[in-house]
């Protein structure tokens, strides 16, 4: 059996509903990067941030992932404080941002229609989660934006869906692997005081104290 690569080729086509979406965006706005996005940071990471797709005028822009949208103000602004990040967010892949330590995908790599996969294409994607955890050498903690990508993650490790404790700051064994799950970091979420940046620091101090043996 070939191995599946951490990230899927540029034109990936194996979601018919999301390469659709792909084309349409291409003949809007043909400059965009239109295409799965990687996952970016440190190949040593013993960190790992799990989102669940790219946004359309986000990473689907851009070609990084949480990188031109809502989103990712809060995530990177949060890991520049915890030490995870080194430089200065500014919503561009050239902005010189480097990851310390740590390493962000998505569960699902391509742009889907109104920002919500369905599971056919979780499932599709999921053997390239499941690669990228796998290339990640000194992986120990994975924190899971939101409770779909949470699901993601622990069927990637050959867990059951249910297998993860849902909810913010719920932590889980699987494995060789902690896991730390929070509130996705959503305009939503924040505008409706669901999500505090206070309560999303703290995810990440924790994922800090848990690296540092504390």
């Amino acid at each position: 059996m070939q191995a599946v690569a951490p990230d899927p080729p540029r034109d990936c086509p194996i979601c018919p509903r999301l390469v659709a979406y792909r084309t349409q965006n291409q003949a809007t706005h043909p400059a965009w990067f239109n295409g799965p996005a990687p996952s970016f940071g440190d190949a040593n990471a013993r960190l790992l941030v799990v989102g669940l797709a790219p946004g359309r005028q986000g990473a689907n822009r851009t070609g990084r992932p949480f990188t031109g949208d809502f989103a990712g103000v809060l995530l990177y602004e949060t890991l520049i404080k915890t030490g995870f990040a080194r430089g200065r967010y500014e919503a561009r892949i050239d902005d010189g941002l480097e990851l310390v330590d740590c390493m962000i995908t998505n569960a699902v790599r391509c742009a889907p229609p109104g920002n919500k996969p369905i599971t056919s294409e979780e499932a599709a994607c999921r053997p390239f989660l499941a690669a990228r955890i796998a290339a990640l050498p000194e992986l120990e903690l994975i924190v899971t934006l939101g409770d779909v990508a949470r699901r993601n993650v622990t069927r990637a490790l050959g867990l059951t869906a249910s297998a993860g404790a849902p909810g913010h700051g719920a932590e889980t064994l699987a494995g060789r692997y902690r896991l730390i799950n929070s509130y996705h970091c959503s305009r939503l979420n924040t505008n409706t005081g669901r999500l505090t940046t206070a309560m999303f620091e703290a995810v990440f101090e924790r994922a800090r104290e848990l690296l540092q043996g504390g």
